[in-house]
């Protein structure tokens, strides 16, 4: 069995390896050749006097396909709250609380057929580029092939996954608007990825600049609250979040007017709807806006089951409403593949984790 560091998966992992794998892991879990649990979040009464506020969080999700051949279990061990930022924006934050001021996040990927436990790989780099890769999916089925000018709320990591797959599906943006809380965040964002893209990464102080005029708008945050009003989108626009609540946490990046403006909305996950009970994604068909049957999901529309954009003036949202083990199967077995070629990792005996007497 191979263990992978994040850095042996950054070394092998590309942001279009993730697009490829990940196209083909949606199309197979709406034709039923792929298998999902949704996400689960369990808090616990545990909690540490160095963070008041923060406390013991357990995540886990799984899932598999059939081309990656392979059963993800990603879990997360986190100590999890809230914080408010010097601005008063709060977001979500995980404390590195694990020795050394580090996190725990680890996937186990299994084989389909043997059995065996095939690799365990840190989850950071995999979650972050998933992620991207999700939302620049829905950016490819659903923004207009013109857009020249993008907005972006966010500038950490994810912004980051984000900004790097947007660019790939949609070659022809000239200018991205960034805007985040703290403006040293920003402004650093813009700089680093002017130089590495070279196109025009501006920083905005006013949220609304990231709007308006910006024929695709993504929210890449860990914000409790929408980030925008969306009376200011421009009729055309197509707007991508990553922030959902999620049975546990009301938070959410959208509010409800960018919802009822929406003449087409696709998630990720219509079961993690009900699940979670995320009331931003359920508020346009509990307004009467939509039917529920009018949103659909991510994988049906990649299949061409679904309708994507109709109009050159529709505004369309993609809610990467979850994280799923689908994902981590499809993105890790092909990161797992590549490792493998390279002499990455390190590889501990499979004899240590099989087990004569049935379980």
């Amino acid at each position: 069995m191979r263990i992978l560091s994040n850095d042996d998966i950054q070394k092998v992992l590309t942001a279009e390896e993730c697009l490829d794998t990940l196209a083909t892991a949606y199309r197979e879990l709406s034709r039923g050749q792929g298998a999902n649990r949704p996400r689960n979040h369990t808090y616990f009464p545990v909690k540490d006097d160095r963070w008041p506020g923060f406390g013991f969080r357990f995540k886990s999700q799984e899932g598999g396909n059939v081309s990656s051949g392979v059963w993800a279990l990603r879990i997360t061990s986190d100590m999890a709250g809230v914080e408010t930022l010097p601005s008063g924006v709060q977001r979500r934050r995980l404390i590195p609380a694990a020795p050394g001021k580090r996190y725990v996040g680890l996937v186990t990927l299994y084989s389909l057929t043997t059995l065996e436990p095939l690799a365990i790989l840190h989850d950071s780099f995999v979650q972050k580029m998933r992620v991207g890769a999700t939302s620049a999916l829905g950016i490819r089925e659903l923004s207009r092939e013109d857009a020249t000018v993008a907005g972006m709320f966010g500038s950490g990591w994810q912004a980051e996954a984000h900004l790097e797959t947007l660019l790939l599906v949609r070659p022809g943006i000239e200018e991205v608007r960034v805007y985040s809380p703290t403006s040293e965040n920003r402004e650093r964002f813009a700089a680093t990825w002017s130089e590495r893209t070279g196109r025009r990464i501006v920083p905005v102080s006013d949220r609304r600049d990231a709007v308006s005029g910006c024929q695709i708008v993504t929210c890449a945050t860990a914000a409790m609250d929408p980030c925008f009003d969306g009376a200011w989108l421009d009729p055309g626009t197509h707007v991508t979040a990553i922030t959902s609540p999620d049975g546990t946490a009301t938070r959410r990046e959208l509010d409800d007017t960018t919802f009822d403006r929406a003449d087409r909305i696709t998630v990720l996950s219509r079961e993690q709807v009900h699940h979670d009970k995320q009331f931003d994604i359920l508020g346009p068909v509990e307004r009467g806006r939509l039917a529920w049957d009018d949103i659909r999901e991510l994988g049906e529309l990649l299949l061409g089951d679904a309708p994507g954009r109709t109009s050159p003036d529709d505004i369309t949202v993609f809610a990467n409403n979850t994280g799923m083990g689908v994902q981590f199967a499809a993105v890790c077995a092909r990161a797992l593949e590549l490792a493998e070629r390279e002499g990455l990792g390190h590889e501990v005996p499979t004899d240590w984790f099989l087990e004569e007497t049935s379980p």
